[in-house]
């Protein structure tokens, strides 16, 4: 039966780590992965988790099943993270947290959980956005659309995202990029925020907030304005968490799947649906990389280490941006790219062609998704002069 299947092609972002080991180019520059890097090139491993991994190989006990929606240490220190530790929605028990192998298994649950409660229901997406997205929802079965998210010139189109939505069907789910909007760097204002809010409201649609990169855009609580918006001002919200970034766990899958109901009746009805949907995904999630944040997000000391090492992380690519378009302003194009220094999170959605790309890749050793795409955080001080060198020579 087997020789029925093909073989389709691989992951692009994947085929790009693979072609760039190979590249024997001694200055090729890496701004294709998605994961943050240092000046030295590395992502290491944070000090705050190095503690309490310590700390819990000392202290662990069991290997045990930790149940369907995860550990209760981890859930309430996210929800507290995401939704503020004096926030109403939790104060009201309105709010659930359902532990998830990573933001993409939170995706998952959602996926799954809009296919079997929310029958015939659509979910609208920005375009662009982060591809897997879309791989996702397909999978789970749920119709997708798209709404205009960046125009023609590379420039957020709000006003047409704004059209777009207020003529969703009343019902329809929406997925809003809480911050760092991958792939473009372009995040709402607050004033945004409030005008998104009056039309999903009035249309009554629901929306989906993927919180990738919180603290990667201007602060932990200033990226999570939009989220707590809504949850605030709504009675339905659903929101996915990642703690792939801001904790530099990728490896261990550690996510998070919140919903918010109109009040705690409603809400232990959602949460014994997403019991189940988690139950028929993937039983459990792992462990490890929850028991991690749960320890520092609950020791006072720790999380004032991380979120130190955070605010360098931050700090760091908001440099890195206004220093490249600084750099290319000796070709004469720091105006052309003036976009990447307003733009926030690892990503930047350069305006480059594929074609523009393809030339950076073969001709420089620069790689980078074919879309324009570059990994922000994949730049030093060492790179810079190089990269801005081999955009001029390509857009010339």
């Amino acid at each position: 039966m087997f020789e029925q299947i093909e073989r389709v092609p691989g992951d692009a972002i994947l085929g790009l780590i693979e072609a760039f080991k190979k590249d024997p180019n001694p200055q090729k520059v890496d701004l294709g992965v998605g994961v943050y890097r240092d000046a030295h090139g590395n992502t290491p491993v944070m000090r705050a988790v190095k503690e309490a991994e310590a700390r819990l190989l000392k202290n662990e006990t069991t290997k045990s099943y930790i149940g369907s929606h995860g550990d209760p240490r981890y859930g309430q220190a996210v929800l507290e993270l995401v939704l503020g530790a004096q926030s109403p929605v939790l104060a009201a028990n309105r709010a659930s947290a359902t532990q998830s192998p990573g933001g993409t298994g939170a995706l998952r649950l959602a996926a799954d959980f809009i296919k079997s409660q929310l029958p015939g229901k659509g979910i609208w997406v920005s375009d662009p956005t982060w591809p897997n997205h879309l791989g996702i929802f397909h999978a789970a079965g749920v119709e997708l659309k798209k709404y205009p998210y960046v125009d023609a010139d590379n420039r957020l189109d709000f006003e047409g995202m704004l059209s777009a939505l207020q003529q969703i069907p009343e019902g329809d789910v929406v997925l809003l990029h809480a911050c760092c909007h991958n792939p473009s760097g372009f995040d709402l204002s607050r004033e945004q925020w409030q005008r998104v809010l009056e039309v999903v409201r009035e249309r009554r649609l629901l929306p989906l907030v993927d919180f990738a990169y919180q603290g990667f855009g201007d602060g932990l609580d200033a990226d999570a304005y939009g989220p707590r918006l809504l949850a605030e001002n709504l009675d339905e919200v659903m929101i996915t968490s990642s703690c792939s970034k801001n904790f530099g766990v990728y490896r261990e899958r550690t996510g998070c799947m919140i919903m918010i109901a109109r009040d705690s009746e409603q809400m232990e009805n959602v949460r014994s649906q997403m019991a189940i949907v988690a139950r028929e995904n993937y039983s459990n999630p792992p462990a490890h990389g929850g028991a991690v944040v749960a320890e520092i997000l609950h020791d006072e000391a720790l999380a004032t280490v991380w979120r130190e090492e955070l605010t360098e992380m931050r700090d760091r690519i908001n440099g890195l941006r206004r220093d490249f378009v600084e750099a290319l302003k000796p070709y004469g194009l720091d105006e052309r790219f003036a976009f990447i220094a307003e733009q926030r999170g690892m990503f930047s959605y350069t305006g480059l062609s594929p074609e523009q790309v393809d030339r950076l890749r073969d001709e420089f050793g620069i790689y980078m998704v074919r879309s324009g795409r570059a990994n922000v955080a994949g730049l030093s001080q060492e790179n810079l002069p190089y990269v801005a060198k081999a955009i001029a020579a390509v857009v010339g």
